[in-house]
């Protein structure tokens, strides 16, 4: 459950990353160029499967009763870590999602 927990976090938070990467605006903010449209449009696809992987994994953590309520909280979570990160440390923003892999690994081994 709490590998679930965390998943539907990171996918949250990689999903409200890249929807926010799609834009023009953010992403020149952290890479000091515009985005090919092609790439705009891959980064919000990217992101709305993300966001639904994180779905899925919140129905999978508390139940589809409770499930949708906390994937609502969990957005609510990720965008506004990326409001707090964005404006100060654009690039810990962009590179943070790095570190999930290791911390989801040891919570599917521990549970």
């Amino acid at each position: 459950m709490l590998a679930n927990f965390f998943a539907a976090w990171a996918f949250a938070y990689i999903g409200m990353l890249a929807l926010c990467q799609g834009l023009e605006r953010h992403y020149k903010q952290v890479w000091n160029k515009l985005p090919s449209a092609g790439l705009r449009r891959l980064l919000r696809a990217a992101g709305w499967l993300s966001l639904a992987l994180s779905f899925y994994c919140c129905g999978l953590a508390w139940g589809w009763a409770m499930g949708p309520i906390g994937w609502f909280g969990l957005i609510s979570l990720s965008g506004f870590t990326l409001l707090m990160l964005l404006p100060y440390r654009a690039r810990l923003a962009v590179w943070m999602p790095l570190g999930f892999a290791p911390v989801w690994t040891m919570m599917s081994i521990l549970s």
